[in-house]
This record gives C-alpha cells, sequence and structure tokens, in this order.
C-alpha cells in the first residue's frame, strides 16, 4: 500500500521541493480538494478496487475520468503544489 505522499508525487510533473510529512499533507489536502477528490486521491493510495470506489462515490466511467483529470491538474496548480510542500 502506498502512502498519500508516493501518490501525490506520482501525479505531480514538477516537484522542486519536498512534500510535507504525511498528517500535515492530509490536512492540506482536506483543505484544497472537494470530498471527492480527496476520497479519490487516498483511493488511489491505498490502491483500492476502482469498480468499488465508483460505486461508493457514485460515479459512472465518463465522470470518474473527469474527476480523475481535474485531481491531477489541481495537484499541478502551483499554489496547491506550494500549500503541500515544505
Amino acid at each position: 500500500m502506498a502512502t498519500l505522499q508516493e501518490e501525490v508525487t506520482k501525479h505531480i510533473k514538477k516537484l522542486v521541493r519536498p512534500l510535507k510529512d504525511e498528517s500535515e499533507l492530509r490536512d492540506v489536502l482536506k483543505v484544497k480538494l472537494t470530498k471527492k477528490e480527496f476520497k479519490l486521491l487516498n483511493a488511489w493510495a491505498e490502491e483500492r478496487s476502482l469498480e468499488a470506489l465508483k460505486e461508493k462515490l457514485n460515479l459512472d466511467e465518463e465522470r470518474y475520468g473527469k474527476l480523475s483529470i481535474k485531481l491531477i491538474k489541481k495537484l499541478n496548480q502551483e499554489r496547491i503544489k506550494q500549500a503541500m510542500c515544505l
């Protein structure tokens, strides 16, 4: 099972500074992301089944794809990256 830090690092294109520790990162992401985006990122980090996740979040394939893209774009926004880094 991956950590939230590892999962965020996978999706960020350019990370200049190290990420905050796991608990601080979780707190920042709870504020910066929507509930669904945060749950999706957590599910990716915990390597949960996509089908179970889609059912839990009430997402069809298209909405899952759009949410995933929006989440990754949001993680790459400069102000959010600054909040996540030390």
